[in-house]
Parts: structure tokens; C-alpha cells; sequence
């Protein structure tokens, strides 16, 4: 079964319902039959590169938020994070383009290493002081995470460089109807949106790996209602 996970690392409550989705999933009793790929979907797709402000002044910008009530709203993410076992920092923290992070966390799936490098950028993005709108910073998450230093260099360096694969990312989420994110997926049958509680990830992997399709294995041993049992290929040989 896969589930599918749409995110961005500007994104709090994704880092919060990350958590949350594998405590639902640690107790899952087929968890290791599941499949789990992490999408891109950018909160601020037309921000520049070079364009970095302080989250609480974006925040107040773009809900029309006094200081205080900016405090409050981060004060109350940070409660959640905090009861998930999670670093929080209320101020200090960096909003810029998550454009290359996406880009670098395709590398890291085409080698195996997306989960390392997405948990490395929520943590540095949201309970240390390291901006993930710096390429330096970047780069040592990626090599962190078990990335070859100079392959990452290189999409940072380039554009271009797994560019077309967030793009599709996020034409796919807005073609199921994802308008916000944390958004999950499980077999492309049920959807949840929005960092719920753990209960509520654990309820949708049982249903949805109760409603999976069944297919037929390939030449396996069986027995047919009469009674006669036959080892696999051993009718071609007798034929």
C-alpha cells in the first residue's frame, strides 16, 4: 500500500502531522507493507530565491496580525510540535522560496534518502538555527542525510535540475483538489488533510488496507475444491 504524502518545509503543521502520521503508523500492524513518498507543494511558489523575511513579519503581513497576536498563534503550533516530542522555535525563524529544497528532496528520493533529508530540513527549519533558504546550509543537511556532496551541489547549482518533477508534484495535487497541505493520500482511494491526530492516520491506513484490490499471484502452489494440490509448474512439466 502507498501512501503519499503532499508538504512543504515552510509548512508547520506538516512538520507536526509528519510526527503524528508515524505514530499512527508505528502501530500499524502491516507498516512494513507500506509504501511512503513524500510530495512537493510550495505555500509560496512566487517568492524569489533571494527573497527571505522573518516568519513572524510574513505572518502579520499576510493574516493582517498584530505582534502579540502572531506570538500567540506561534506559541500555539509550538504547544502541538512540543506534545509530539518536537523542537519549536517561536522567533528567529526564516519564510523564503522552498523551491530548491523541493528540487534537492527529488535527488534524495531517487536515492533513497528522502525521509532522512525531509526530517533533517523540518528539524533545521523549525527547532535549530539554520536557515533552509541557505544553499550552505542545504548542502550540509543533504550530505547529512547521505547524499554525495557534489551531486548535490550540482542541483542546487542548476535550475533546472529536478525542476519538471515538483512541478508535476504539485499539478497532481491540485488535480486531486489539494489546496493546502499537510495532504495525504493512501492508495490514491481516501484522503486527509491537515496534520490530524495520530487516531485519525491510524483509522485511515486500516480502512484503506482493507478496501486494497486483491491480485492474483504469479504460478503459486494451490488447491483446487476436489482436493488436488499441484506444486507450481509441475502441470507444464507433465504435459
Amino acid at each position: 500500500m502507498r501512501v503519499e504524502i503532499w508538504s512543504d518545509i515552510a509548512c508547520p503543521w506538516c512538520y507536526v502531522g509528519k510526527a503524528r502520521f508515524e505514530k499512527g503508523l508505528a502501530g500499524f500492524a502491516h507498516r512494513d507493507d507500506v509504501e511512503v513518498v513524500h510530495r512537493s507543494f510550495e505555500l509560496d511558489p512566487g517568492r524569489a530565491k533571494d527573497d527571505t523575511e522573518l516568519v513572524t513579519d510574513m505572518l502579520a503581513r499576510k493574516y493582517g496580525r498584530t505582534p502579540d497576536e502572531v506570538r500567540a498563534m506561534e506559541a500555539n503550533v509550538a504547544a502541538n510540535a512540543q506534545a509530539e516530542g518536537l523542537g519549536y522555535l517561536t522567533e528567529g525563524r526564516d519564510h523564503g522560496s522552498t523551491f530548491d529544497i523541493h528540487r534537492l528532496l527529488h535527488l534524495a528520493k531517487a536515492r533513497g534518502r528522502q525521509d532522512e533529508l525531509l526530517a533533517l530540513a523540518y528539524r533545521a527549519n523549525f527547532a535549530e538555527e539554520r536557515s533552509v533558504f541557505d544553499d550552505s546550509v542545504l548542502l550540509d543537511l543533504a550530505v547529512e542525510a547521505g547524499l554525495d556532496a557534489e551531486e548535490a551541489r550540482a542541483v542546487l547549482a542548476d535550475p533546472e535540475a529536478y525542476a519538471d518533477e515538483v512541478r508535476a508534484d504539485e499539478r497532481e495535487a491540485a488535480e486531486l483538489g489539494a489546496n493546502a497541505v499537510p495532504f495525504f493520500v493512501f492508495d490514491r482511494r481516501y484522503g486527509v488533510s491537515g496534520g490530524q491526530p495520530a487516531e485519525v492516520f491510524a483509522q485511515a491506513l486500516e480502512q484503506a488496507w482493507k478496501d486494497r484490490p486483491v491480485t492474483a499471484g504469479d504460478d503459486a502452489a494451490a488447491c483446487d475444491a476436489d482436493g488436488a494440490c499441484e506444486v507450481p509448474g509441475t502441470a507444464a512439466r507433465n504435459a
